[in-house]
């Protein structure tokens, strides 16, 4: 303030000096001047002083302002990196608390932490991938049920085994909801490791998949993944799917492997359709054993496929199935007492 103090009467010093000396000037060097005119184009000389220092203030007003507006977005940018740092702190103390509560003896409270985390990664989509991982490594420990073979005496035992099947239904279902569906073309991809787990009733139907590694696993019951569209690669090598005392069932129509889609050496003790599914990648069926009826009516395999000593011992439909690639059927042996309708030029060993 006693600056703008200072400037403000200097400049109507100035601008008095300027209005005297321009006016004296005038009468002094022009004698046609009347005191009226010079006085007049004194005051204007006058007033452009003034209106140079009016034109100074605004601008430096107009500086100050932006100084004040740059001070203000930097101190919201910093309150909103305060805001986001607490928000992931609070997000990282849900995460552990939710991992630590799944260890607990409570099936109940177990749930609860798989909500727990589903919410999390809904609330904070960069936590869906971590997520998906929590839940397949919960899914992969060893579990057993009276449904799927074996010797359970102990009425305890197979309550408590009743119990946790709830709590891993629970997980298997999250999984299917965390998952984009597949005509959401924007939504990121997410990857599955379910190596060695125990399934039952898992419906992956219409999601997208990037990569699906299910090495060794047991799926029980009705298993679905039709429509699925796998952006990855896909790992079903020496699964099995519906063996002991519950034959089960496993679809895959209408679905699309993108890249390569592994299934040797796996097991399919129940019924098993692949109707109208495309192969994009290398396609591996070699040494599978498909137990109940499999169809593959109107598949389409885009590069190699392999059959190699498939057995098939019930019915099979691969009507209109189209090959495109290398394909390697060797060995493959097929159950004369059911109908086989295979592609046109195979040859297969009568068991």
């Amino acid at each position: 303030m006693r600056e703008r103090r200072i400037w403000l009467v200097a400049t109507i010093a100035i601008a008095v000096v300027v209005l005297l000396g321009v006016s004296a000037a005038l009468l002094a060097f022009d004698p046609r001047t009347t005191g009226a005119d010079a006085l007049r184009t004194g005051g204007l000389a006058a007033g452009s002083v003034v209106a140079l220092y009016a034109l100074w203030l605004n601008d430096r007003r107009r500086r100050t302002e932006e100084q004040r507006q740059q001070v203000e977005r930097e101190r919201y940018e910093l309150e909103d990196r305060r805001v986001e740092l607490d928000r992931d702190r609070i997000a990282d103390e849900r995460f552990a608390r939710a991992i630590e509560l799944l260890g607990h003896e409570t099936d109940q409270v177990r749930v609860g932490a798989l909500h727990a985390l589903a919410g999390l990664a809904r609330n904070r989509p960069d936590y869906t991938q971590t997520v998906l991982d929590v839940l397949c490594s919960y899914l992969r420990r060893p579990f057993g049920h009276p449904r799927y073979g074996g010797d359970w005496p102990d009425r305890s035992a197979r309550n408590n085994a009743e119990r946790k099947l709830q709590v891993r239904l629970t997980a298997q279902r999250l999984i299917e909801e965390l998952l984009p569906r597949v005509d959401d073309a924007d939504a990121p991809v997410y990857d599955l490791d379910l190596t060695g787990a125990t399934l039952e009733y898992f419906d992956l139907s219409d999601r997208k998949i990037g990569t699906l590694t299910l090495r060794y696993g047991r799926l029980f019951s009705d298993n679905n993944f039709s429509r699925c569209e796998f952006h990855g690669k896909v790992w079903f090598t020496a699964a099995t799917i519906g063996p002991g005392r519950l034959y089960g069932r496993f679809r895959c129509d209408d679905a699309v492997f993108h890249q390569l889609a592994w299934f040797p050496g796996t097991e399919f003790s129940g019924r098993a359709t692949f109707r109208r599914t495309r192969f994009t990648g290398t396609t591996k069926f070699d040494k599978s054993r498909f137990g109940n009826a499999l169809s593959m009516a109107g598949a389409e395999f885009h590069a190699e496929a392999d059959f190699r000593e498939a057995v098939f011992e019930h019915d099979v439909d691969m009507s209109g199935t189209t090959f495109r690639g290398e394909v390697r059927n060797d060995g493959i042996t097929t159950n004369p007492d059911h109908d086989v309708v295979l592609p046109t030029g195979w040859e297969a060993a009568v068991r």
